[in-house]
């Protein structure tokens, strides 16, 4: 027969183990660092195969690729924390991410030198952002994971891939190049809509 405790300390015990939520992380390097985000907006994860370059960009946007038949930016993370271009190698890949930006799922790609592994982890194991010391933008970062005694990055996606501040960066509307929309097609919008593109 299970035992009841009169005082409510077993439930109480109950209460606080099922209220420990676990989230999941995919853990990649970029250079020799190691990073984490939250797997919830990651959509696949490619094999780096090439880009095509597209000029007159930042140097961060390293290019587009065609991920059947929608055409993804790729983002090089490395020179997004200012530091020097990915060298493709063996195990350079690229993160495909949906983000949501007005009512609309985009794809942005996101190269990386390699992906580790994916982490369960509960939500009270990560540490608040440092305020300096971390090598990328404070803002950039949601917080720390101690994994054996070493430190990993839990980027904050929304402000590292904001697509409003890349649109901005870039030149373009945030429902154009982003969205895989190609200039045919926003040339058609912008004149059914009554306005010149």
């Amino acid at each position: 027969m299970p035992s009841v405790s009169l005082n409510g300390e077993t439930f109480r015990k109950r209460q606080q183990e099922e209220a420990v939520e676990s989230r999941q992380f995919l853990t990649f390097l970029v250079g020799a660092e190691s990073f984490a985000m939250p797997i919830g907006s990651i959509r696949e994860i490619i094999e780096f195969g090439g880009l095509t370059e597209v000029p007159l960009m930042p140097s961060f946007l390293r290019g587009v690729i065609n991920l059947r038949g929608s055409v993804v930016p790729v983002i090089d993370l490395s020179v997004r924390f200012g530091r020097a271009p990915t060298v493709i190698a063996k195990r350079t890949c690229i993160i495909i991410m949906e983000l949501q930006q007005d009512d609309q799922q985009l794809l942005l790609g996101v190269m990386v030198d390699a992906v580790s592994a994916v982490l369960s982890l509960e939500t009270d194991r990560i540490e608040p952002r440092p305020s300096f010391g971390a090598g990328i933008r404070a803002d950039f970062i949601e917080g720390m994971i101690n994994i054996n005694e070493r430190f990993v990055v839990v980027l904050d996606v929304p402000r590292v891939l904001s697509v409003d501040e890349l649109a901005s960066l870039l030149g373009i509307s945030s429902d154009g190049v982003l969205a895989g929309e190609d200039r045919e097609e926003r040339a058609l919008r912008a004149h059914a809509e009554g306005r010149e593109d």
